[in-house]
């Protein structure tokens, strides 16, 4: 007879190779095990009827055990398919526990919705996008740096070579005959036009020049030396001017120049009016005499 005690004592107080001690507690590693717990209701070994759930890719099993297949090892557990719908898999376990300890089918009940909790949540993080962390080993990417740096060095090596070939091959070095694949040297030569052309299009484009704005400066530059002119001329004609008609005509030229309001030009003709009439009272009159041995220039001033 098998004593449901007996193996309890042995398994607790002895060995169990199912059992895993920790610091919050001892769990059992059996896949059978109900809860997972190590203790008396939840030990498959130690309780001749028993009943849990499995899960066998995505599907879940009722296992049951009995005490009156204990003598026949390979058909000590009995399995019942359960439904995918959560509601129907419970009326399932009902009914074949229907007479079994109401602990024994709550914890039953119990499993079925953890795991089909878990079944949720494993779904949705299939169908959600995440990234995958992946580890390469120390050896891995010394050899891939090895590598590279080595791929470094035979490019650089046939770069070289193609580029000294080229030079020879312009050079006529290896006269008319040649042994090479036109495809090659096609694509050399394009490149080299294109470069032509990127030089061509940068030579030829304008450049930028940048202009200081002294137009203002200019035009009163100009007004000043007319009105320089024209008192120049005025000396050269009339040495008897008085000094003050000559700087009240420097005023009036220089007021010009700067572009002032023709209100300020009027105002000062009207202090100075013997300066407008003695300018206009005056001709200049130039008489030039032709002698046999010297020309001499007679400036005469005529008043009326």
């Amino acid at each position: 007879m098998q004593q449901d005690e007996v193996i309890w004592q042995v398994i607790r107080h002895n060995h169990c190779s199912f059992m895993a001690k920790i610091a919050t507690g001892n769990f059992c590693r059996n896949p059978y095990n109900v809860t997972g717990i190590c203790n008396r209701s939840s030990c498959p070994l130690a309780n001749s009827r028993y009943a849990t759930i499995r899960d066998h890719d995505g599907v879940f099993y009722l296992y049951m055990k009995t005490i009156e297949r204990a003598h026949k090892p390979n058909e000590l557990w009995e399995r019942v398919k359960l439904p995918r719908n959560y509601e129907k898999a419970l009326e399932l376990i009902d009914k074949h526990l229907m007479y079994w300890p109401k602990l024994l089918v709550h914890k039953t009940k119990q499993r079925l919705t953890k795991m089909t909790q878990m079944r949720i949540r494993m779904r949705k993080l299939a169908l959600k996008t995440r990234e995958k962390i992946m580890t390469t080993p120390r050896k891995e990417k010394k050899r891939e740096a090895r590598r590279e740096e080595k791929a470094e060095k035979a490019a650089l090596l046939d770069k070289s070579i193609e580029k000294e070939l080229l030079e020879r091959l312009k050079k006529g070095v290896y006269g008319d005959i040649y042994n090479y694949p036109a495809e090659k040297y096609n694509e050399i030569l394009d490149k080299e036009l294109q470069v032509a052309d990127d030089v061509e299009e940068y030579e030829e484009e304008p450049e930028i020049e940048y202009v200081e704005d002294y137009e203002d400066l200019e035009e009163e530059d100009d007004m000043e030396d007319f009105g320089g002119l024209e008192i120049n001329e005025h000396r050269m004609g009339d040495d008897s001017v008085d000094s003050d008609d000559e700087e009240e005509a420097v005023a009036v030229h220089r007021k010009r120049g700067r572009g002032e309001s023709g209100v300020a030009l009027r105002k000062l003709e009207k202090e100075t009016p013997g300066a407008k009439s003695k300018k206009k009272a005056r001709v200049l009159v130039e008489v030039e005499r032709e002698d046999a041995d010297e020309r001499q220039q007679v400036h005469q001033l005529v008043k009326h």
